[in-house]
């Protein structure tokens, strides 16, 4: 029996009450990484509105691993009392409190978007060095990072540890590595950013090894109860570098880690890559992880219909659909689609008299 948009779905102890979750979405709203009265109400909104899972923005498991100095942080333990404020509201909903641990790698120390998201020097609040797995810079005009000892790696793969326990601390039940949009983990992935000869270079199993190190270290301190997911961009869009064949063999190799779900975004690593977007572009990398390893999947990318998520869900082709711009547009989208699809759902009691 084919499943529907608002059909539950269980996740080792958790049980999603739908199919529509909040994709992580940088807000640049941040002082120190600690979270503020926008992350509640930006992520607490979208509880209300009737999401199964809120996925709070990329967060950074050190400060050097910020995309930005505005970036949400967990690098230190004074940040999980502001995260668990909002944790305790996403829950009260009803809906399931997510967190995305990230490092930005080679795409650190910009500016926030709005204004512009040039490279920023110390002086107007960025850093130096900046990580990689080799030095290559992302394109001409951000800094040539610096290659990672072996020293680095044991330090960042302790650092999202050591995130994953605050993230558990602050009340999350589901984690997600960011290992996608040419940040840190993809970096290590793709051949174009990895030109490393040690161990983590080279052949495809030495190229995974930094996420897979970074999976077991979180998984030992993420309860068994609790799923784990991976964003992972299922192609760099660029001749020679990561792709789908790829996506679909460290996928296999995640569930052999402990991993649930992979959120199956594309592109972020190539300056310039040629990028055919159009409604669903990325859903078909979903579809291809799913039926080739049988590990749950998410899809993403310019789902904006209630209709367009039901075909998704209903044709096997995603287990769940994870949606940015639209939730920026419409906090309630899991409302508006349950009326559109004829869907009778619990809305919430405050809510209650503007239903019909």
């Amino acid at each position: 029996m084919s499943a529907s948009l608002f059909t539950p779905l269980p996740l080792r102890s958790l049980t999603l009450r739908n199919r529509i979750v909040v994709s992580p979405m940088c807000q640049y709203s941040s002082v120190d990484g600690y979270a503020t009265d926008w992350h509640l109400v930006h992520l607490g909104s979208r509880a209300v509105g009737g999401a199964a899972l809120v996925i709070a923005e990329a967060t950074a498991v050190s400060p050097e691993g910020r995309i930005s100095p505005y970036d949400l942080g967990i690098w230190k333990d004074d940040h999980v009392d502001a995260l668990a404020r909002t944790t305790s509201f996403i829950e009260a909903q009803g809906a399931v409190a997510g967190i995305q641990l990230a490092h930005a790698g080679r795409k650190a120390s910009v500016d926030a978007p709005w204004r512009g998201g040039r490279t920023l020097d110390e002086s107007e609040g960025g850093w130096r060095p900046v990580y990689a797995p080799s030095a290559i810079a992302f394109s001409q005009r951000t800094p040539v990072p610096v290659a990672m000892t072996h020293n680095d790696i044991t330090r960042i793969i302790a650092d999202f540890r050591s995130a994953a326990v605050r993230a558990l601390e602050a009340g999350f039940r589901v984690i997600e590595l960011h290992g996608a949009h040419g940040y840190l983990l993809h970096e290590f992935l793709s051949p174009i950013s990895n030109v490393r000869e040690d161990e983590y270079g080279g052949a495809f199993e030495n190229r995974a090894r930094f996420v897979l190190e970074c999976v077991d270290a979180v998984r030992e301190v993420w309860p068994e109860r609790l799923p784990l997911f991976v964003r992972l961009s299922a192609t760099d869009w660029t001749g020679g570098g990561w792709d789908i064949e790829q996506t679909v063999d460290l996928s296999r190799e995640l569930t052999r880690h402990g991993v649930d779900v992979v959120d199956c975004s594309t592109g972020g690593n190539v300056h310039g890559a040629v990028i055919p977007v159009g409604p669903g572009y990325q859903v078909p990398f979903a579809a291809r992880v799913r039926q080739d390893t049988g590990i749950i999947t998410g899809a993403v990318g310019m789902i904006s219909e209630p209709a367009q998520a039901e075909e998704i869900i209903a044709t096997g082709r995603a287990d769940f659909v994870i949606m940015a711009r639209e939730f920026l547009r419409d906090p309630y989208f899991p409302l508006r689609a349950a009326r559109v699809l004829g869907e009778a759902i619990a809305w919430p009691p405050q809510y209650e008299r503007a239903r019909v």
